[in-house]
């Protein structure tokens, strides 16, 4: 699909949902514009009524896009699949996808929401301890499935949305402390491909410590 007017990725440099999206622009070469939303400055800048008339959920990140805002970045990645060229995520194989759904939705509804900031925040001093049992118990229940699925990358040797999905809940949990990381070679082999390195957080522009 041609469009004149680039995409507009309004994010946060180390939101796991932020970075997820920018791997898939990578991944298909798509140019694109950012508009940090600091997610800690002024109590949340996702928190303002300007943001909010763009998400109403008041989370990132919110995708402008061919003249629609896309708030989810699962359904961001669903959309750019069917209307992009380029590397494709999604397999055509039935089963092939099916296993990328499901790696997807177990990382991006199972382990993520329960230890994002808007739930640490409101847990105060009990918020390390509570990442750490549900980031260890979802990586735990992880394991045996890229077992089964994983060649090169999460399910066999093409890199797929379960990827996108893996490296930035990887880099949150050894953020946090977390030692519980499912198949570090196979995270270690995805974090070689550009796409994913450009995309890193410390590369982008809102990042305090941008190249390190």
């Amino acid at each position: 699909m041609a469009n004149q007017t680039k995409p507009i990725i309004h994010g946060y440099f180390r939101s796991s949902c932020s970075w997820r999206v920018r791997i898939d622009f990578a991944l298909k070469g798509i140019e694109f514009d950012q508009v940090p939303v600091n997610l800690i400055k002024d109590g949340g800048q996702q928190f303002t009524e300007q943001y909010k008339g763009l998400n109403p959920i008041q989370q990132v990140p919110a995708v402008q896009i061919d003249g629609i805002t896309l708030s989810q970045s699962l359904a961001v990645i669903q959309y750019i699949e069917e209307t992009r060229r380029g590397h494709r995520l999604l397999p055509t194989d039935p089963k092939k996808c099916a296993q990328v759904h499901m790696i997807s939705d177990f990382i991006a509804s199972g382990i993520q929401p329960v230890q994002n900031l808007y739930v640490l925040q409101k847990l105060r001093a009990e918020k390390v301890q509570w990442a750490h049992n549900f980031i260890q118990r979802g990586f735990e229940a992880l394991e045996p499935i890229l077992k089964e699925t994983a060649g090169k990358y999460c399910v066999r040797d093409e890199i797929s949305m379960a990827d996108i999905c893996l490296v930035p809940q990887v880099y949150n949990a050894e953020r946090s402390g977390c030692c519980s990381v499912p198949n570090k070679r196979l995270n270690q082999t995805v974090l070689k491909v550009d796409a994913f390195k450009e995309s890193h957080p410390s590369c982008q522009l809102d990042t305090p410590f941008r190249g390190k």
